[in-house]
């Protein structure tokens, strides 16, 4: 599962929180995980011909098994100086190729988006959030509210990277000292929850200068810390630590599952760690009971899918027709996807049929199982033929979708026996596949890897589209819960 995901999702909305206020002036920020440096954040701001540009662009170098990956990522908001919202760009080698995606809000709140990667262009147009502001915005309210201790305030923010609003709910607290790399200085906290529908909370706490700039931010990510703190050019772009993640993504197990294949059913009792709020979105798989003591239990039980049920999809349900449209990592109008659809699924006559050729057909496609990809869409796969879980999921997305089967991304945790040494429940990612009245789970990754494919030993986190967006939920949920006990149907 793509860890830098995670990491891309945060930074795309905290940068965001409090930006630069100083025109033309350049703030440069060290970037710690574990108490590691891991990279650097640069973020600036120019007032220019009755408008204003802020620029955040990130990189973060980590490790997996010992192969380094390098998320990095810019982005840039276009809005006036009374902080109205005209435009964005934004910039993202999350995988093999470099992604462009830029917007423009026209004046009846119509945003126009236009997605570029070496070989594709997709245009698409949505609604603008109703009362949705980006970085200038965000600092006029902050400068309107102040830094007054007690005060609460909300404001819903609008994420470039994200390409959605996120609740945000600020709480100014107390003038504190505050150790900068060294440095010692007067801050005021600010804490901040982001969350979105569906999803946990994610808090963060900055520290910000009598000018509002942020000078020290701590958040708890996937249960790791990350802290971003100002400090001086050379430093913030100087050499990084190395910081192996692998075991950060594993959920251990109180008792071994073994082979999973078999077995119909598999209920968890998930316990939060400090009193976190577990959310756990449930589907035609997965069943979620939350008990009194704020713990969960969740039954996974996979479905078959139904003979007989013909495709394209016909239906007017617009969850399941959103299901079937392009996106900029599930890119089913792509010409080699399309190709490709319909090679995997040759003579099928149903979606029973064509889904289980599909789920095989990537297993198979895929020839470089690669833990050094970032985070590839469909299109890049398609030519690369590598990468791993999720680079599985967002093609067998695609070529599901290429011939009229709607599939969605579902991200969360799955069960292996072993993996590098490590067994108990993975960061993961697999897909659900629409069959006459129900969602079907997919898994190409576990199949090429011998394992059959989806089973019981796989919990939901999130489902979506495999936007950066949809790893918010396992942002705030991985991390913060533990398995007290399974019980094996």
């Amino acid at each position: 599962m793509k860890i830098r995901s995670l990491f891309g999702v945060y930074l795309g909305l905290a940068l965001s929180i409090y930006p630069a206020t100083v025109s033309g002036q350049i703030d440069y920020f060290a970037l710690f995980m574990e108490g590691k440096k891991v990279g650097h954040s640069v973020q600036s701001r120019v007032v220019s011909d009755d408008k204003v540009t802020t620029s955040e662009t990130v990189s973060i170098t980590i490790s997996r098994l010992g192969i380094p990956l390098t998320i990095e990522m810019a982005e840039s908001s276009i809005e006036t100086v009374d902080g109205k919202p005209i435009g964005f760009e934004v910039v993202q080698q999350l995988g093999i190729l470099t992604t462009k995606t830029t917007g423009t809000i026209g004046a009846d709140g119509t945003v126009y988006l236009t997605t570029t990667s070496p070989d594709s262009e997709q245009k698409s147009t949505f609604e603008w959030p109703k009362g949705a502001v980006m970085s200038e915005g965000l600092r006029l309210l902050t400068l309107k509210h102040g830094l007054k201790q007690g005060l609460e305030y909300s404001t819903k923010m609008f994420s470039p990277g994200m390409l959605q609003a996120v609740d945000a709910k600020v709480r100014i607290g107390a003038m504190q000292k505050v150790d900068l790399l060294g440095r010692v200085v007067p801050l005021t906290e600010v804490m901040t929850l982001l969350s979105m529908p569906g999803t946990g909370e994610i808090p963060s706490i900055s520290y910000v200068d009598e000018e509002l700039r942020p000078q020290k931010t701590i958040t708890n990510i996937a249960g790791m810390q990350m802290e971003m703190i100002a400090c001086a050019k050379e430093f913030a772009l100087g050499e990084n630590d190395v910081l192996e993640l692998i075991d950060k993504m594993f959920v251990t197990s109180p008792e071994p599952l073994g082979d999973l294949r078999r077995i119909s059913a598999v209920s968890y009792l998930l316990a939060p760690i400090e009193d976190a709020n577990l959310v756990i979105p449930e589907s035609d798989n997965q069943k979620v009971r939350r008990l009194e003591d704020g713990k969960v239990i969740v039954t996974v039980r996979p479905v078959a899918a139904p003979a007989g049920v013909k495709f394209p999809y016909k239906g007017k349900d617009k969850r399941i027709l959103a299901a079937l449209e392009p996106g900029r990592y599930v890119q089913s109008d792509h010409k080699q996807i399309i190709e490709l659809g319909r090679k995997a699924i040759g003579n099928a006559k149903d979606v029973a049929e064509a889904i289980k050729r599909i789920e095989s057909f990537v297993a198979d496609y895929i020839e470089n199982k690669s833990l050094s990809v970032g985070y590839a869409s469909a299109a890049e796969v398609a030519t690369s033929r590598e990468g791993d879980c999720s680079e599985f999921a967002v093609l067998t997305a695609a070529l599901c979708r290429a011939v009229g089967i709607p599939a969605q991304v579902v991200v969360g945790i799955a069960y292996v026996a072993d993996f590098s040494g490590f067994e108990g429940f993975g960061g993961h990612a697999w897909v659900q596949a629409y069959a006459g009245d129900r969602w079907i789970g997919l898994d190409a990754a576990f199949k090429s890897a011998g394992l059959g494919g989806y089973d019981a030993g796989h919990i939901a986190l999130a489902v979506g589209n495999g936007e950066p967006a949809d790893f918010l939920n396992i942002a705030s949920v991985l991390g913060q819960f533990k398995i007290e006990k399974v019980v094996v149907e």
